[in-house]
């Protein structure tokens, strides 16, 4: 081949006597299909990972906050338990008064710890098990995309990149 030909063949976008395509147009080569597959997996799993970094700070706030309420039942209960002891004594020494107060304030603070206790209680199962299940169940599709089983769909119904 002349040089006037290899010239030919390298405007009309043959390769090059090199090996390489010289045409904008051409398909990427292995190693560049596998350097934009070792990018796109880090990017995936630098996602996934944040996923579960949010996923799981909001279940150990959930977990804060239904400990706190839980806390504040015990507290009040303890309130009431006082309250009560009190009344007892109140009733015993006078006949109606004194005594009748004190036992509708127990069970008004009574029903305050029973109804904290039970937003404490929901607060908590919230926040179990204290795994990041969107992302685990994100990674395995994933997984199975790259493996050629199903395509990767996110949360919004679309397909993940």
């Amino acid at each position: 081949m002349t040089d006037r030909s290899l010239q030919g063949a390298t405007a009309t976008g043959a390769r090059a006597p090199g090996g390489t395509a010289k045409d904008s147009g051409s398909e990427p080569g292995v190693g560049e299909l596998v350097g934009q597959m070792s990018e796109q997996v880090s990017r995936l799993v630098r996602d996934e990972l944040a996923l579960a970094q949010v996923e799981l700070k909001a279940k150990g706030k959930a977990a804060g906050k239904g400990a706190g309420l839980l806390g504040g039942a015990g507290l009040f209960g303890a309130y009431a338990l006082a309250v009560l002891i009190a009344a007892a004594v109140l009733g015993l020494a006078t006949v109606l008064d004194a005594w009748l107060a004190a036992v509708i304030v127990g069970v008004v603070l009574l029903a305050i710890a029973g109804i904290a206790a039970l937003m404490g209680k929901k607060q908590v199962s919230r926040a179990t098990p204290p795994m990041p299940a969107e992302a685990i169940d994100g990674a395995k599709r994933d997984v199975k995309a790259l493996k050629g089983q199903a395509p990767a769909i996110d949360a919004g119904g679309g397909q993940r990149r």
